[in-house]
């Protein structure tokens, strides 16, 4: 009931920005779709540092990735374990990854960085999907919402699916 309650809650979320997207994009002008190359090499970049600085339990540099005020949000859906876990708010991520990274201060693996992924952009805000293969928890899907603040790209929302190691 959890899992689908988390669920639920995110699939609103989703909803809620693709409509603020979409009224955004028709309203504003100023904002076009700018998919340029140098948008997306940008973007990956943050996501790229993000998770090597999670895996090196760097947690000072991992939180400069993050926008830090209470409308975020980041979701972990494990299927391979069953567990489901949701964070709102800068105060609750930081929070929870701080914990994790005291309780599990050796480093892991880092993926390999992101080079495929699809990336929409839209004026100040993105939307990026993509898999990665973790060593250690095997095959994710991830959904990042970004945004940029003072020409730099950060995090604002983050859903990951575990898969695990699928035969």
């Amino acid at each position: 009931m959890a899992l689908f309650n988390c669920l639920s809650r995110l699939f609103a979320l989703l909803i809620l920005l693709c409509l603020l997207v979409s009224s955004q994009t028709k309203t504003n002008s100023n904002s076009p779709l700018n998919n340029t190359t140098e948008e997306r090499l940008a973007v990956l970049k943050v996501l790229n540092d993000e998770t090597k600085y999670a895996f090196e339990r760097d947690y000072k540099r991992w939180s400069d990735c993050w926008v830090q005020n209470q409308h975020i949000s980041k979701t972990y859906i494990n299927l391979a374990e069953g567990s489901a876990s949701e964070s709102l708010g800068w105060n609750e991520i930081s929070g929870f990854v701080k914990d994790f990274m005291d309780q599990n201060p050796e480093p892991e693996p880092v993926p390999e960085p992101i080079t495929k992924a699809n990336v929409k952009v839209y004026g100040n805000a993105a939307w990026v999907t993509y898999n990665q293969l973790d060593s250690i928890r095997g095959r994710k899907r991830e959904t990042r919402l970004m945004e940029k603040s003072e020409n730099r790209w950060k995090i604002a929302g983050m859903h990951t699916t575990i898969y695990g190691f699928e035969e």
